[in-house]
């Protein structure tokens, strides 16, 4: 995703524009969280140590959590069924005021804040379901309350504001709307070009520059701004982060963006003009800012499986009601093997969704476990697996399913918003990281213990005493661990027994865990440093590893619901044995997917297709355009996003 030049420019304080390849990757490096001092049940998955005492047994909320969660939740639940109109939200492409201020009354602004500064102080389980309870009567709202808790101003202050900052935002954010920007017209996962600045002034900063894709920026009144400050005396420079009043002079929203879905998001383009913001402001260090950004996506994204997670409940019931009520040959459509195929995996793929998305949860609230790869996955695997359940419920209703809900209900029928929700859930592969670059993100992390050790071998700059050191480092790390790999629990049939009828399961995982570990440590040797161009190769070893983990998840759920139904067993139902039925079947499923990604790694097209990628992209093959029309509206692939004064009506708004 990166773009190259022939210039490059120092990392630190690096100049806007082109930048090389090599460059964009050190930036990248640089904001990596580096150090693990926590346990993480991710990584040593990939390394091949299954290590399931860090999440057996499933950690559980304590009763205070639990007690003032369920009270909020019984509360947003009749909001939500006596106040929220989707309809409304979905014809008019906005949320109503009202409803923002019953939110804002209710205190959902306010959920992951703690109650010393006027917040819930709601737990990471209990916030991720009430992005479940809401997103599933409008995923528009879901949005606008996740872009402002799990990525704008309150979460990046709670974890590296100063006590004064807290004291002085998180108040604010209680009744407050904010917004994230660090997305520009021409900049996305390559951040080593941004170019937005904020220069030093005094006690000041002043920001320049154009931000795109602002969700809640329309509307918000708090800002986070990434911005790169210039190297200079007293200054280190570099990317950083800033919170700015939204009605400061200087800062236009030129544009309400519409999208294929999520139509009620108030998402727009955002210009700052000499924007004078105080020092005080910054929040970390200069050169942070995404560090900070990336820390703050460590439990953030787990938002976005959690919404993924109510789509694919509300879409089991769905399933689940239409496959027994349609009739088609004599029999119910649900007991037709075509049908049945669809009801089984959208029902045991939503399990393993809400499985994955509660363990990572409940692992962020305990604090004893580093979840920075757990949280990508849910994400990763989540929004993929949301997108294949929407597509096969629009295909079970048929007809139906592509009509809209006010179409259905003004002919009679019940109006069962499936399109809406295809549109909806799309947007989750881009969000917050493409699954492209979440593939590369949790690689990265994952060859990290390989990188530690042997990167200097594959390091062109390391001198030859860097690679001799490296060397003798590779040599004592994979004298101990490649053994290690050879043998483990999952061969031997008694292993786990305790799981009962999912004890093979676990053993599965844990053999495959170190199949997948020394296929990866095999790929290392054989393309060195060509490995990071292997995307193929990288995306099918990270997709191994996210099914391992639902698997797990699953497992380790499934026994908790079995033994305690009370922990997950809500209104009134108690998924009992059950919950192993249900559990078992997914995980046959997964095997399925992971031993067919197995024969990707070494049997695929990659090495043609990006041969032929090329051939495509030096109009080879333009003739083959012949024929058609191009529908599209004139204008350049990517706006000019030139710092000045703007030159449009200012559209932002705010909600009293």
């Amino acid at each position: 995703m990166s773009q190259s030049s022939h210039t490059t420019r120092p990392a630190g304080g690096a100049a806007p524009g082109a930048v090389d390849e090599r460059t964009a990757r050190r930036v990248a490096e640089e904001a990596r969280e580096t150090e693990w001092r926590l346990p993480s049940f991710g990584k040593q998955l990939f390394m091949g140590d299954f290590r399931l005492d860090l999440v057996h047994p499933h950690p559980r909320p304590d009763e205070e959590s639990r007690r003032t969660g369920e009270q909020f939740l019984s509360r947003l639940r009749e909001f939500c069924e006596t106040k929220v109109d989707p309809l409304v939200i979905e014809r008019e492409a906005r949320i109503p005021d009202e409803i923002v201020k019953g939110l804002r009354e209710l205190g959902a602004f306010g959920m992951k804040i703690p109650r010393r500064y006027g917040g819930l102080g709601l737990s990471q389980l209990y916030y991720g379901r009430a992005l479940m309870l809401v997103g599933s009567v409008s995923p528009a709202i879901g949005a606008l309350l996740s872009a402002h808790q799990s990525i704008g101003v309150p979460q990046p202050v709670k974890l590296f504001g100063t006590a004064e900052q807290k004291e002085t935002w998180l108040p604010r954010c209680v009744n407050e709307i904010s917004a994230f920007l660090l997305t520009e017209p021409d900049v996305g996962s390559d951040p080593a070009r941004l170019s937005a600045t904020a220069v030093p002034d005094g006690d000041e900063y002043v920001l320049n520059g154009v931000k795109l894709w602002t969700t809640n920026g329309v509307v918000a009144d708090l800002l986070v701004v990434m911005a790169r400050v210039p190297r200079g005396p007293g200054h280190r420079g570099g990317i950083s982060a800033f919170v700015v009043e939204a009605d400061s002079p200087g800062i236009t929203v030129e544009n309400r963006n519409a999208f294929m879905g999520l139509r009620g998001i108030e998402n727009g383009v955002t210009r700052f003009h000499d924007v004078r913001v105080p020092a005080a402001n910054l929040i970390g260090s200069e050169g942070a800012g995404l560090k900070i950004a990336l820390t703050t996506l460590n439990t953030g994204r787990l938002s976005l499986p959690a919404l993924c997670a109510a789509a694919g409940k509300w879409s089991t019931k769905i399933a689940r009601e239409w496959s027994r009520e349609r009739v088609q040959w004599g029999r119910p459509i649900g007991e037709h093997e075509a049908i049945a195929r669809k009801v089984a995996f959208i029902s045991a793929t939503t399990y393993a969704m809400e499985a994955m998305v509660d363990l990572a949860s409940q692992l962020a609230d305990d604090e004893r476990n580093d979840i920075r790869i757990e949280a990508a996955l849910a994400k990763l695997w989540g929004s993929e697996m949301a997108c294949r359940i929407a597509d096969e419920l629009m295909q079970l209703r048929g007809g139906r399913g592509y009509e809209t809900a006010e179409s259905l209900a003004a002919r009679g029928e019940r109006g069962v918003p499936v399109e809406q929700y295809m549109r909806d859930l799309r947007i989750n592969r881009i969000f917050e990281g493409s699954t492209e670059i979440m593939h590369l993100l949790i690689a990265r992390e994952a060859v990290d213990a390989h990188l530690s050790v042997a990167g200097d071998i594959i390091d062109p700059e390391a001198s030859p005493a860097q690679k001799a050191r490296a060397a003798a480092r590779a040599g004592g790390f994979y004298a101990r661990w490649l053994p290690t790999l050879v043998t483990g629990p999952g061969q031997r049939p008694g292993s786990y027994a305790q799981f009962g009828p999912l004890a093979k399961h676990l053993r599965y995982v844990e053999r495959t865990s170190r199949k997948l570990a020394r296929a990866t440590f095999y790929a290392a040797g054989r393309w060195q440093g060509e490995l990071e161009r292997r995307q193929g190769f990288l995306g099918r070893m990270v997709d191994i590893g996210a099914e391992l983990f639902a698997m797990s998840a699953v497992c380790v759920r499934a026994y908790s619901d079995a033994t305690s139904g009370a922990m997950f067993g809500r209104n009134g139902h108690d998924p009992g044995p059950s919950a192993l039925r249900l559990a078992d079947a997914f995980c046959r499923q997964a095997r399925l997917r992971i031993d067919e990604l197995f024969r990707g790694l070494w049997h695929n097209t990659d090495v043609l297709d990006r041969k032929l990628a090329r051939q495509v992209l030096d109009g080879d093959f333009i003739w083959q355009e012949e024929g058609v029309l191009d529908p599209s509206i004139p204008g350049p692939w990517i706006a000019r996003a030139e710092p000045g004064p703007a030159q449009k009506e200012n559209v932002h708004r705010t909600i009293g």
